[in-house]
């Protein structure tokens, strides 16, 4: 029987949704039962993606050739749309439903080149490769993530308006006026062979850290309450409108911790609450996170019954499979099973059509990412950069901290110095000797942060520099080292444990957390904890990213809107060639009672 999409949105006045039905009506509910008759059963099966971050081919576009990491994963869109074809091969597709958990227009230099270098928001501006995927490959619903909110509102807008599916975000609220600024919802009707649709609901919940991650783009604009919030709000109403099946599409981590510390009165990773506190939900796929929970059951306190949880590894690397069973029993359904497990991408070849659809812009972005920008004196690798000080990451600091400068000069805060932080953000950025292009600078940066100039004591930089220490594994003076167990890099990921350039210390990684810096000086002498810094430092750590003490709170004397990724590419392109031995020194080492690591 063919598939009869019949979507219903839940709208919103912020957006204009308009409520969307196609197909026929539903059937006559069934006859009722007879005692000896069997149970009239129905299985389907709803597929889940998350934290896309811009990946349509297995295509690393920092290191010009095909994604490949230690556990030869796979990434992107082509190769999830052969898992889906295979799956709705055997399940048949209209017993399938298709839904992401978010992050989906950020993350790689495909994404970045149609939101800023040739953006879809352009008057016959192009249309963005993700929505040109997602659409091709029969997408039914995404939830909104963090990151679709890195290039404004404008050019999520426009996003929205290009694909063919909706965009959910029950607690992503218009700031005036508290309405939902995005559909909440969508339901979907699945024709079954015994005469009664099943009704099933996507509620569609964002992460509120968006509230400080993106502040400059969303302040006054919209607001963003707590998952279990929302979720206790919609999940009764769904009900009521007949849904025999509530599913979640949460971009939202299931620890119940937050990285941002106690900014904001919500949680930021609040999957795991939200099926615990909220009866009447039978799933939940789980992005943000960027971990592999292949299946996570979670018992509700008010009904008792399991709720399953799925978080398929981000970039395109899984593919959730939720699979259901129901049973028609007193004039309706009712789910008796609900499993779920994971696809690896890695398993399958591209999607032929979607490298056919999308070969072009592909090409395009190639050009764009290797053209030489400048040249350098020698080879830098980042590889070392968790637990050394490496000219690489210098660099990053180095043109923060000379940008800065430059910005405050001839203001009241020219005569503070100014230092800066900066993360190893990836293991495998590396600039080469000779030649250097666009994408080996880009490389350094992967991430759209944007740059500060914040205010700090130097008793307020200790603390600082104890909170990111606290990275480090403890380790005694005579155990033998292994460089690959240094870090908690697990628990913390290298991009939280920062490096502050300008200052000289030791971490004594002997010594428990909070009692790790020693020797303390700025240009020769002693950190006074009363002289004041200027901290160039990323709107992410700014915002409280990460909940480093102070930063968020100190006073900010300066602010760029351009990318710090931009800055870097830019500063090349000026100097022309790239001479470490003009900004690197090893101004940070690992100790234990004074004896360096290394």
């Amino acid at each position: 029987m063919a598939f009869d999409r019949r979507t219903f949105l839940g709208t919103s006045a912020a957006t204009g949704a308009a409520v969307a039905l196609a197909g026929a009506a539903a059937g006559p509910a069934a006859a009722a039962e007879s005692g000896s008759r069997p149970p009239r059963t129905y299985a389907f099966t709803v597929m889940g993606t998350t934290d896309l971050h811009g990946n349509v081919f297995n295509w690393d576009y920092f290191t010009d050739k095909e994604f490949d990491d230690k556990a030869h994963n796979d990434v992107g869109l082509a190769k999830i749309s052969t898992l889906v074809n295979r799956v709705r091969a055997e399940k048949g597709r209209c017993n399938t439903l298709l839904i992401d958990a978010g992050d989906t227009i950020q993350g790689t230099q495909l994404s970045y080149y149609y939101a800023k270098v040739d953006p879809i928001t352009a008057r016959r501006g192009p249309v963005h490769p993700m929505a040109q995927a997602m659409n091709a490959i029969g997408y039914d619903a995404a939830a909104l993530g963090n990151h679709e909110f890195n290039y404004g509102i404008p050019v999520l807008r426009k996003f929205q308006e290009q694909c063919d599916f909706p965009l959910l975000g029950a607690n992503a609220l218009d700031a005036k006026s508290l309405r939902p600024a995005f559909p909440p919802y969508s339901m979907h009707r699945l024709r079954t062979p015994h005469g009664r649709d099943v009704k099933v609901a996507v509620l569609g919940l964002t992460n509120p850290g968006i509230a400080i991650w993106d502040k400059a783009n969303v302040q006054g604009k919209m607001t963003f309450p707590g998952l279990e919030e929302q979720a206790a709000k919609y999940v009764p109403k769904l009900r009521s409108m007949g849904a025999d099946v509530v599913i979640v599409s949460a971009h939202s981590g299931s620890s119940g911790t937050s990285s941002y510390g106690d900014q904001l009165p919500y949680i930021e990773n609040a999957a795991g609450l939200v099926a615990e506190q909220v009866p009447g939900i039978d799933a939940i796929l789980v992005g943000h996170a960027h971990t592999e929970i292949p299946e996570y059951r979670v018992k509700n306190k008010a009904t008792g019954r399991d709720v399953v949880l799925s978080e398929p590894l981000k970039w395109g690397q899984r593919l959730t499979l939720f699979d259901f069973e129901l049973t028609w029993a007193k004039g309706s359904w009712s789910v008796a099973k609900v499993s779920a497990r994971v696809l690896n991408s890695n398993t399958v070849e591209e999607d032929p059509e979607i490298v056919r659809l999308l070969s072009d812009e592909h090409r395009k972005v190639v050009e764009y990412v290797n053209q030489v920008i400048g040249s350098s004196t020698q080879a830098m690798s980042s590889a070392e950069g968790p637990v050394k000080d490496v000219p690489i990451i210098d660099l990053i600091n180095h043109v923060q901290a000379e940008t800065v400068k430059g910005a405050l000069a001839g203001t009241e805060w020219a005569s503070l110095p100014v230092l800066s932080q900066a993360s190893c953000f990836s293991r495998t950025a590396a600039i080469p000797a000779g030649k250097v292009t666009l994408r080996d600078a880009a490389g350094l940066y992967p991430f759209e942060n944007t740059l500060e100039a914040r205010v700090l004591t130097g008793a307020q930089l200790k603390d600082y520099l104890e909170y990111s220490a606290r990275y480090f594994v403890q380790t005694a003076p005579d155990a033998v080292v292994d460089p690959a167990k240094l870090t908690n890099a697990e628990s913390i990921p290298d991009y939280n444990y920062d490096a502050v350039y300008g200052l000289a210390y030791d971490i004594d990684i002997a010594q428990p957390k909070g009692s790790r810096i020693t020797g303390l000086s700025f240009r020769g002498k002693a950190v006074d904890p009363q002289a004041r810094f200027v901290l160039a430092v990323n709107n992410y750590r700014a915002s409280g990213g990460g909940a480093f003490p102070h930063v968020p709170q100190a006073k900010q004397v300066w602010a760029n809107s351009d990318e710090i990724r931009n800055t870097i590419i830019s500063w090349v392109k000026a100097k022309g060639t790239i001479d470490p031995s003009q900004f690197a020194s090893v101004d940070w080492r690992l100790t234990r009672g004074g004896v360096p690591v290394f």
